[in-house]
C-alpha cells in the first residue's frame, strides 16, 4: 500500500513495519485509527506517574523522555523518543502509569484513545504483534541503559548513549549519525546518565579533547573517530533494533 505524505499516522506506520509488515487492509485501518493533533510546549507532560491512561501517543515533532523521580526528587531518565515512536504503548494495558513521559522541546503529537489501540491490536494480529514488538524494542533498550548506568565507567556510558542516539536517528530517517541535533541540556543528559552535572561536563571536555566537536546546550555534532569507537567498542547493533530478527 502507497502511504500518502499527508497521513497524520503515517510515521507510526512506518515505524511499526520494521518489525512486522502490512497487508493493505492493516495499513489502511492503522491510518484511519482515530485521533487528536496537540501541540505541547517544552517540558508538558504527555502522562504523569500514576495517571489513568487514556490515550496512545505517537509522536510526529520534538522528543520527549521517560522518567521516574526518587522522594527526595531526584530524576532518572532511561529513554528517549523521537518522532514516529508510539511513546505510551507501555501504559495501555496498565490501570496507572508507572512512570511519566514529558516532551523535551516544542513537539506534536497524535493522541490516539487507548480502546482504539486495544481494539485494532485484538481485530488485527500483524498490527497487535508490530505493537508487541515496539514495546520489546523499548525493553531491549532499557536493558542496555541498566547496564550502561550500573556497570561502564561515566566516559564510557556517556559515548554510548551518544553513538546509540546518533544510530538511532540516522534508522529514523531524522539527520545522519555523523552529525545530529541533540535537544538535551547537560543537566538533562546527567539523569539520563547517574551523574552529577559536574562529572558529566569533565567527561565531555575529555570527548572534547579526544576531537569530538560536542555542543550540549540544545545542540551536538560529533564525528566518529578511532578515539570515538574505542569509547563506545560495547554498543551494540541489537540494542537499536532498527531491523527485526
Amino acid at each position: 500500500m502507497s502511504t500518502s505524505p499527508e497521513a497524520v499516522l503515517a510515521p507510526a506506520l512506518r515505524k511499526l513495519q520494521l518489525w512486522e509488515p502490512f497487508n493493505d487492509e492493516d495499513a489502511a485501518a492503522l491510518l484511519a485509527l482515530p485521533y487528536q493533533l496537540r501541540t505541547l510546549r517544552a517540558h508538558q507532560y504527555i502522562v504523569r506517574e500514576q495517571e489513568k491512561p487514556r490515550e496512545c501517543c505517537v509522536l510526529l515533532e520534538g522528543f520527549a523522555i521517560r522518567h521516574k523521580t526518587t522522594g527526595n526528587g531526584d530524576r532518572q531518565i532511561f529513554s528517549i523518543h523521537m518522532p514516529g515512536d508510539l511513546v505510551d504503548l507501555h501504559n495501555s494495558l496498565l490501570r496507572s502509569a508507572d512512570h511519566s513521559i514529558e516532551v523535551l522541546s516544542h513537539a506534536t503529537g497524535a493522541f490516539i484513545p487507548i480502546e482504539a489501540i486495544k481494539a485494532i491490536a485484538y481485530a488485527r494480529p500483524k498490527v497487535g504483534q508490530a505493537m508487541w514488538y515496539e514495546t520489546l524494542v523499548d525493553a531491549s533498550i532499557f536493558r542496555e541503559w541498566t547496564l550502561n548506568v550500573g556497570r561502564r565507567d561515566a566516559l564510557t556510558r556517556t559515548a554510548h548513549m551518544l553513538c546509540e542516539f546518533a544510530v538511532r536517528i540516522e534508522a529514523a530517517g531524522l539527520g545522519q549519525k555523523l552529525g545530529f541535533e541533540l535537544p538535551m541540556t547537560q543537566s538533562e543528559l546527567a539523569d539520563a546518565l547517574g551523574l552529577t552535572a559536574i562529572h558529566l561536563n569533565r567527561r565531555l571536555k575529555v570527548l572534547r579533547e579526544e576531537k569530538l566537536s560536542l555542543m550540549t546546550s540544545a545542540r551536538s555534532k560529533f564525528s566518529t573517530s578511532s578515539v570515538w569507537r574505542k569509547s563506545a567498542t560495547s554498543i551494540r547493533a541489537t540494542c537499536i533494533w532498527s531491523a527485526p530478527l
